[in-house]
């Protein structure tokens, strides 16, 4: 697909692009094709910029949960904006309340939040450390 092509993607299909090149590993795609070189990310731990912002976050989340496999349970978009609820889960530690939202202008994420909470499965060790 050409660059144009890729600017030219709704919101609905960046989004898309995005979540399946996500469950399928690809991330260094994932960011060349669909994270604005300029994205801003709101997260507990701060804002981060650009995509190394974005890789540096990343790093932590599988740092948190090493190997996890994420369940989308509810996905929106309307006009530029998108919603992601998801759960995840790996011995020892789940999240239940992972939520995204997505800011999406000619065929870029610019600017997401991110929350999520990592709960210690009953029984099991507490969670990793947060960096």
């Amino acid at each position: 697909m050409t660059d144009e092509a890729l600017r030219a993607r709704s919101a609905r299909e960046v989004f898309e692009d995005h979540l399946r090149l996500a469950a399928e590993h690809r991330f260094a795609e994932d960011l060349a094709r669909n994270v604005s070189p300029s994205c801003v990310v709101l997260e507990r731990r701060g804002v981060f910029r650009g995509r190394e912002g974005v890789r540096e976050l990343a790093r932590w989340l599988e740092d948190e949960l090493p190997g996890a496999r994420y369940v989308y349970t509810n996905r929106m978009v309307e006009g530029r904006m998108a919603f992601l609820e998801w759960t995840a889960q790996i011995e020892g530690v789940r999240v239940c309340d992972g939520a995204d939202s997505f800011l999406i202008e000619q065929g870029w994420i610019v600017a997401q939040t991110i929350h999520y909470t990592l709960e210690p499965v009953d029984g099991e060790a507490d969670p990793p450390a947060r960096p």
